[in-house]
């Protein structure tokens, strides 16, 4: 598959795999080193990570699957967040959730990130969630530092909205390079509230978290759900089409901002479904159904 370029020295994927219940999965490093290999054959060589995922464990255990492999941190590229401090055993001090965006935290993220993920560089660093407190200048001056010492490449945010990206975007040094949202069928909230027209507007391709929306549209437990279900169940049968998820995929690939899905599996046969999904079209009434379904209105 072609690489999409989010800057001059960053090229990824048009599918990213996620690992936020990596370990959930419960599999050896022998599966998981098998998973990303066969990913990577796919041409998914882009792995999404946070520093919290799985109550801090997500990155190591990625980590002590590069270390074991030489050489195929050369063939991947790895996203990485900070900013969310948990409630934690780990951190037995910590009294509530909160989020940090202080030089001090954000540095001391990424080093502990680079420590976990056996590697030198982080090629894509990305703010976790907007704060309530927001330190602009210090966060700017972190990305400044991170990126003269080659420890992080680029950067971006997630579940930023359109202010908060343009207020860290005039602060910062380079331009941030995305911003990964929730975008599903059955999560509409982005198309509605200007974030897809901003980013369309200003050329910046969104990374969409929870594509199937954690499942509810293959097994749904709402009446939206259901409603989204019987829609993409009858466009497939059209198309046909056996997977419900490589509509969904195409669903999101086929909109103008160059959506890139984040897909969260351990099966890589899930995988190849959204490969598979660049080879389905879409009508654009088929389109509008799906959207039309998820709303539960007509368009005005």
């Amino acid at each position: 598959m072609k690489k999409i370029e989010l800057a001059q020295n960053l090229k990824i994927s048009p599918i990213v795999h996620g690992h936020w219940r990596l370990n959930d999965w419960k599999i050896s490093k022998q599966d998981l080193l098998e998973l990303t290999q066969r990913a990577i054959e796919y041409g998914i060589t882009t792995f999404d990570h946070a520093d919290i995922y799985g109550d801090y464990n997500c990155e190591k255990l990625f980590g002590d699957v590069l270390i074991n492999k030489k050489g195929l941190r050369n063939d991947i590229q790895i996203i990485t967040k900070c900013g969310i401090k948990l409630v934690s055993d780990k951190f037995p001090e910590r009294k509530a959730k909160y989020y940090d965006y202080s030089y001090n935290y954000i540095i001391s993220s990424v080093n502990q990130s680079l420590i976990n993920l056996r590697t030198d560089y982080i090629d894509l660093l990305l703010l976790h969630r907007p704060s309530p407190f927001f330190a602009v200048e210090e966060v700017a001056k972190a990305f400044s530092d991170l990126k003269k010492s080659g420890k992080v490449l680029q950067f971006g945010v997630s579940n930023f909205d359109p202010n908060q990206y343009e207020m860290l975007d005039s602060y910062s040094e380079d331009k941030l390079v995305t911003n990964q949202i929730e975008i599903s069928p059955y999560c509409l909230e982005n198309f509605k509230n200007g974030n897809l027209d901003f980013l369309l507007k200003k050329k910046i391709r969104p990374m969409a978290w929870s594509p199937l929306a954690s499942g509810e549209i293959l097994f749904p437990k709402t009446e939206k759900g259901q409603r989204l279900l019987k829609c993409i169940t009858e466009i497939a049968h059209e198309l046909g089409e056996e997977s419900i998820d490589k509509i969904i995929y195409q669903w999101l690939l086929m909109h103008p901002s160059g959506i890139i899905p984040v897909i969260g599996t351990s099966k890589s046969s899930r995988l190849k479904n959204a490969i598979d999904a660049f080879n389905i079209k879409l009508s654009l009434e088929q389109w509008f159904r799906i959207y039309i379904a998820s709303q539960g209105t007509e368009m005005p």
